[in-house]
């Protein structure tokens, strides 16, 4: 069934919905997950955004969503000027991720403080993304709706109980995916919700003795 959005597409500034909108929301999305603005970013950009992405904004749409702008904000125009005179140390290159990447893809690895995220992803079509990796762990996101994405230690009752704190907080859950580097080691947790969540709720998750960090990501209509 094909729907209003598919046929106008989103609103945005630029004139692509893969190579423009699509990005701006791939940068958005990495800058929630890395926990703000990176003062460091390495972008390597595959397939078409390689070879069409510079006539079509792709660097600038980036750039853009990283510095927490979205797919319909003018400053997308300016935003390679506005990251130098914050300071932000970027740089693209062109990288090959094999054939079986989608041809709209992009690696990201930025770092804010003592933060840093390695984040692979692409721009699917209609100003739509899917996040497939986070630093090394495997994930299925879409950025449309409200997420967390959490680092654990992998011990017993930590889906349990952070599923139940949600769910005391008036939270329906969407999905949640859950990978890991091994028995007992460290887990990412995925959580996609129907609704925002309150940050009250989400620092009381941080607050588990088990929990590395948590980042939140709003959802994009």
């Amino acid at each position: 069934m094909t729907g209003l959005f598919d046929i106008l597409g989103p609103t945005m500034v630029g004139p692509s919905s893969s190579h423009t909108a699509g990005a701006c929301r791939l940068g958005y999305v990495v800058q929630a997950i890395v926990g703000g603005t990176p003062e460091r970013a390495r972008i390597g950009l595959h397939g078409s955004f390689a070879m069409t992405g510079e006539g079509h904004g792709t660097k600038k749409a980036i750039i853009g969503g990283l510095l927490g702008y979205l797919p319909d904000d003018e400053r997308l125009r300016t935003s390679l000027e506005d990251a130098d005179a914050r300071g932000m140390d970027y740089a693209f290159e062109n990288v090959d991720l094999g054939e079986g990447a989608h041809p709209n893809s992009a690696r990201f690895d930025v770092s804010l403080g003592d933060e840093r995220a390695e984040i692979l992803g692409a721009s699917i079509g209609g100003g739509q993304i899917r996040i497939f990796e986070i630093d090394g762990f495997d994930v299925d996101l879409t950025g449309s709706l409200p997420t967390l994405v959490v680092n654990a230690d992998d011990v017993p009752g930590t889906i349990a109980t952070l599923t139940r704190m949600l769910t005391d907080g008036g939270v329906n859950l969407a999905t949640m995916r859950v990978d890991r580097t091994g028995r007992g080691e460290q887990a990412l947790m995925t959580i996609e919700a129907d609704a925002e969540i309150p940050e009250e709720l989400i620092d009381a998750m941080r607050s588990q003795d088990w929990v590395h960090w948590i980042r939140y990501v709003r959802g994009l209509v």
